[in-house]
This record gives C-alpha cells, structure tokens and sequence, in this order.
C-alpha cells in the first residue's frame, strides 16, 4: 500500500505504519498530481479534486477534519472511495472554546477588552450586563460528540441543555432533543443559541431571517459548526435590530472573511480565525485514527472507526 501523506503523520504513526509495510509518499513526490498508485490519503488538498478522475487504485482517503463538506462527495461515492473524518478528537477543544465564548459575555470580559484607556474603569457599563450561567437555557444544534461535549461542559454551570438533531432521539446529557421541526420552538427558550451541525444542502442557510425573527429573549448566537450554515447578512440584521444579544463565531459563510464584511463593525460580535477545535496533539489524534483505519483496511478493505455515509454527508 502506498500512502500520500498531506498533512503530516506523526513520528509513532509513520514507524507503525512503516513496519506494516505501507510506502509513505508525499505531494512533491508525485509526477503532475498523478495519483496512480495511491491507495490512501491522510489529508486532502482541494486542487487534487481532478486527479480523482484517473486515480484508479485509491480506496480510502482519511480526513484532518470532522467536517467534510469540502470533498467531491460525488465522485468519492461513484468511484467507491472509502472517507473517513476525525469526529471525536474536536469534541473537548470545541466545548472549551464554546464555554470560553460564553463566559467572556457573561463575565465582562468581552466587553472590558473592548474599552480604551479613558474609559476602562467606568465600571458601571461592564456590571450592568453580567450574568451567571445559573438557570440560563442553551440549545445546541446538533448533537453528536461535540455537541454531547458541549452540552456536558455548560451543564456543570447549572444550564439547561436542549438539543436539535435530525433524528430528534433522546442523548445524554441533554435535557430534551427535538427535531428539525421543532428548532423554533426550542429556539425560543435560549439564552444561548449553539450551532454545531455539519454542513448539507439542508443545513446551509439553517440560519436565516426566518430562523432569527421570531425570536424574544435575545440569545447569544454562537457558531462553532460550518459558516455557511449561516447567512451573513441575516444575522447582522439580527444583531443590529436586538434579536439577537451578541454573536461569538469562529466560521463564516466566506473564509477568510472579507475585510469589508460588516461583522468586523458590530461591537457585540467576537470573533475567532476558525481555531476553536485546534490543540496541541491534534496531529497525534488524526494520526492515530488513520493508522488504525489502514490496519482495518489491510485486514478487509473496512474502515475501524469514522467512516463518513457519503450520502448524507457525516
């Protein structure tokens, strides 16, 4: 089996999967992007997406990513090309960064980072608007590893941790789980607004002047999910005319946000460049995800953990 390493496999990683007699190859190894030869991607780069046309021998390739919403889906499934993400590994990093987002408006500390000399001990300002997390309503959408993380972490606060899914089953720890039906009713009750969903056709856009007008208790959105999942300008018009309290978002609908989008301006929008899931052993994690998908394989041409329904999407 011969590897095309994208990203990077770490040291105990590359001895194992040496020892089991695969070739690891990188990019600059390959004559004009020809991928003939490649049985198994670890990464993926978007400008190889043409090269999947002749790529014959490739059988699986392992994303760095929960989200795959960047891959040619269709061609992966009519080629017959296994997909495996990295689900799992982003769960305790995305919910710290989710609490972090939260306490900071709870707790001042946005609104103190945002004063200047002349005016950073008025005190009033600050202590005006904070809060507890005690008794406060959180509804996630989604509600896999990361949202089930999230919604662990913001309970230990005292929150109330409604969900929203698909399927709309019953998953500790949360309190209620709904349906997709059922998001402007749950919606209704938040405080806090947690977007977590993968990104497909019928989750781009979820969130949207539909989904923002009805709301009356002027939740915290937070985006931690797939940018596209929401529309810009809803959601400035939202925290413009007080629908929405503030905004903590970490994606966007267009990356890198372009330097004339209005979020820049809003004074109650903290924003992240896409880092709320990264963690120094991140590469150690995906690694070792990998190395036991390639053992799978080598075994029965099956995946041991991840594998993405390329139907749906996750």
């Amino acid at each position: 089996m011969r590897i095309l390493d994208l990203m990077g496999l770490s040291d105990a990683a590359v001895e194992e999967l040496t020892a089991i007699g695969t070739q690891i190859v990188h990019r600059s190894d390959l004559k004009n992007d020809d991928l003939a030869g490649i049985t198994a991607i670890f990464g993926w780069q978007r400008d190889l997406a043409p090269a999947l046309a002749t790529a014959n021998d490739l059988r699986f390739i392992q994303s760095y990513s929960a989200g795959v919403d960047y891959f040619p889906l269709d061609v992966l499934r009519a080629k017959h090309i296994l997909l495996a993400n990295t689900s799992g590994i982003h769960a305790i990093p995305i919910a710290e960064s989710t609490v972090g987002y939260i306490l900071a408006f709870a707790r001042g500390i946005f609104a103190s980072s945002k004063k200047t000399p002349a005016n950073f001990w008025d005190q009033q300002g600050v202590r005006s608007n904070m809060f507890t997390l005690t008794n406060k309503t959180a509804v996630i959408f989604g509600t896999g590893h990361i949202g089930q993380k999230i919604a662990e972490a913001l309970a230990a606060f005292g929150v109330t941790v409604l969900g929203i899914s698909h399927h709309g089953r019953p998953v500790a720890p949360f309190a209620e789980v709904g349906t997709d039906q059922q998001s402007a009713e749950f919606a209704h009750r938040a405080d806090f607004i947690i977007n977590i969903m993968p990104l497909t056709p019928a989750t781009k856009g979820f969130f949207n002047q539909s989904f923002f007008a009805p709301l009356t208790r002027q939740p915290f959105f937070i985006n931690v999910g797939r940018g596209p999942s929401v529309v810009t300008a809803d959601l400035v018009a939202a925290l413009k005319n007080g629908k929405l309290r503030g905004a903590a978002l970490d994606v966007y609908e267009q990356e890198p946000l372009p330097a004339n989008s209005p979020l820049w301006d809003l004074p109650n929008v903290l924003m992240t460049p896409h880092v709320s899931g990264n963690f120094a052993e991140m590469n150690d994690a995906a690694s070792e995800i990998f190395t036991n998908n390639v053992q799978q394989f080598l075994q029965d041409e099956t995946l041991a953990q991840n594998e993405v329904d390329l139907s749906q999407g996750y």
